[in-house]
């Protein structure tokens, strides 16, 4: 039998030693096989180291592909010096396209060539798939059959995001922005 102390210990260390997110399948048929363990207890013992962290350099994190702890977003940039390997630079071309594929996936680069009004490059898609970002789920049911791209858990992984329905919204121009700039336009064109 395990005490509380030594369950919550035990989950710790396992999350924290696995080299990738860790289920809660996972540990329930890994290191806890052979304790009597369902899913809702285990839940409520994430609960509470996910509590236990709260304030803390590091913190218990849910994301696509399972639980990680990871340090806190706000210490990046002080933490950044300690690695002599800078994180990749990404163009704005490659975010964008990352982007509108996140915001209305599954879509066809034909879409986000009509969005973003360029055509997007061979080499921005082979980056997106090669990191594991992007991946083609299917073929559109038109003439040609393109493919139709969607983002992967990879993806929602690496931006701390659990589900496709948890992406930040698209932000709306504020109201009065588009009734000035409609207003702008009527009296361009010298009509009212």
């Amino acid at each position: 039998m395990i005490n509380e102390k030594q369950l919550k210990q035990l989950v710790e260390a396992a999350i924290f030693t696995a080299e990738a997110p860790v289920t809660l399948d996972q540990l329930l048929t890994g290191v806890l096989a052979n304790f009597s363990m369902n899913k809702p207890r285990l839940r409520q013992v994430l609960d509470q180291l996910q509590e236990d962290y709260k304030e803390r350099g590091v913190q218990l994190v849910e994301v696509a592909s399972g639980f990680r702890f990871q340090t806190r977003a706000e210490l990046g940039p002080a933490l950044a010096h300690m690695w002599s390997e800078r994180a990749p630079r990404y163009s704005p071309a490659l975010l964008e396209t990352l982007a509108m594929i996140a915001w209305r996936q599954p879509v066809t680069r034909g879409e986000i060539e009509a969005v973003r009004g360029v055509s997007v490059s061979t080499q921005i898609m082979k980056t997106l798939q090669e990191r594991g970002w992007v991946k083609v789920v299917g073929h559109k049911e038109v003439p040609g059959r393109p493919a139709l791209y969607a983002t992967t858990k990879a993806f929602l992984d690496y931006f701390s995001i659990q589900s496709v329905v948890d992406i930040p919204a698209l932000a709306e121009p504020p109201e009065s922005d588009t009734r000035e700039r409609d207003n702008k336009e009527v009296s361009e064109s010298g009509h009212e």
